[in-house]
């Protein structure tokens, strides 16, 4: 009998997002849950009666295909918003994409042949290194710290894998999952030996404008602007609202133009409704007071949770301290020290608590006493709630014996 279809892509290349998932399993619950997986503004927080009227704003051709590269609208409000961030750019560099996932996925397949070394940050963001995968890559973690990626590491990394890489991944500010920021002399570094090894550098920033402490780290943007081994990923989902879907890339214009090309055999152009409504919305000066009254909010929740975890785990964890972004990242110590995340996740859930455990992060299933926090979407109050709850789960766990502790 003849074969009508290929075979399937192994299970190594073709992973799925477990944070992706989380969003269907919580539509799912039918009890109370404190939600602190996704990444994402709680809606409350969206500025959706002033994207309703930036979204009525009549335009002709609105509903009709769009240029490739975004509309010529949106793409000047992004120029704008470059220049005054510090990192003016030009057009011709500018791609705008159906999301920053999209803008992952044309930086991983135009650089990528099957089997080439990824360097990614160790932990980072699932749908990142999932990306690459996707695409026949070997990934290969890198250690972070207190100040990110740790760029001294990466020589001995490469080194020992015995050829060099053709991409380094990272989120070298408010980095998801551990929201922790790369300090400038590492990221002068990073392009240092991106050079040498001439590795393109994909830079995943969507949280850069949500800084709520702290002075501002520069952007490898802007340390080294028009440069053209790196790779810029932006996006509005965090600063606006995540289900626009509409990002960009910000890329040497050789490359735009092969971007341009694949995304055409993508999805031919980003919903031009949603682009002219972003628009609208930018044109209005509507982003800049949006973001300004977020930032006290988030700093708020961030204190919160961290207070809620000293007092209800006390010396029992860890977690970081971002000076923005959504994340916090939490690894169990003391007595809860060998705590399986993906253990305690089941009984967590019937608390009425999620998160996303550790090992999501990871290439090799590795951090498993860590997990992620989302601060960002939940009132101080709920946040307590889910912290009180998250104890209870994880005391149970502990005590269940071997199914909970490593």
């Amino acid at each position: 009998m003849t074969r009508l279809l290929a075979p399937p892509r192994s299970d190594r290349e073709l992973v799925g997002s477990l944070i992706d998932s989380s969003t269907a399993l919580l539509a799912a619950q039918t009890h109370d849950v404190v939600r602190f997986a996704m990444g994402a503004p709680s809606e409350d927080l969206m500025p959706i009666a002033e994207l309703d009227e930036a979204f009525a704003t009549a335009r002709r051709g609105r509903y009709d295909y769009g240029d490739s590269a975004g509309e010529p609208r949106l793409r000047e409000q992004i120029l704008r918003l470059a220049a005054e961030a510090g990192a003016p750019t030009r057009d011709e560099r500018v791609l705008v994409t159906t999301g920053g996932m999209q803008g992952l996925d044309l930086a991983f397949k135009l650089c990528l042949d099957p089997g080439d070394l990824v360097i990614v940050e160790a932990p980072t963001y699932t749908n990142g290194h999932a990306t690459a995968l996707s695409y026949g890559a070997e990934v290969l973690g890198a250690p972070t710290d207190a100040d990110g990626l740790v760029v001294d590491a990466l020589p001995g990394l490469v080194e020992r894998a015995g050829r060099l890489p053709r991409a380094i991944y990272t989120i070298p500010t408010f980095q998801n999952p551990t929201g922790v920021t790369m300090s400038r002399e590492r990221r002068v570094r990073l392009l240092e030996l991106a050079e040498r090894w001439g590795a393109l550098v994909i830079e995943d920033d969507p949280y850069g404008m949500l800084r709520f402490d702290g002075d501002p780290a520069p952007s490898l943007a802007q340390i080294a602007p028009d440069h053209p081994l790196v790779f810029q990923v932006r996006t509005f989902s965090k600063t606006i609202a995540p289900g626009l879907r509409v990002g960009w890339i910000d890329v040497d214009p050789e490359l735009r133009e092969r971007a341009v090309a694949a995304k055409q055999a993508m999805d031919t152009c980003t919903g031009v409704p949603v682009q002219h409504g972003v628009a609208a919305f930018l044109e209005a000066g509507r982003l800049r007071p949006h973001v300004d009254r977020l930032l006290p909010l988030y700093r708020e929740r961030k204190d919160a949770m961290r207070r809620e975890l000293d007092r209800v785990f006390g010396d029992r964890v860890v977690a970081t301290d971002p000076e923005g972004g959504f994340f916090l990242w939490l690894t169990f110590t003391g007595e809860l020290g060998g705590l399986d995340t993906e253990a305690l996740f089941p009984d967590a859930l019937a608390e009425g608590v999620a998160y996303i455990p550790g090992p999501a992060f990871t290439v090799d299933g590795s951090m498993r006493d860590a997990l992620r926090l989302c601060f960002a979407t939940s009132s101080p109050e709920r946040i307590a709630e889910g912290v009180e709850r998250l104890a209870r789960a994880a005391e149970r766990t502990a005590g269940g014996g071997a199914g909970g502790v490593r």
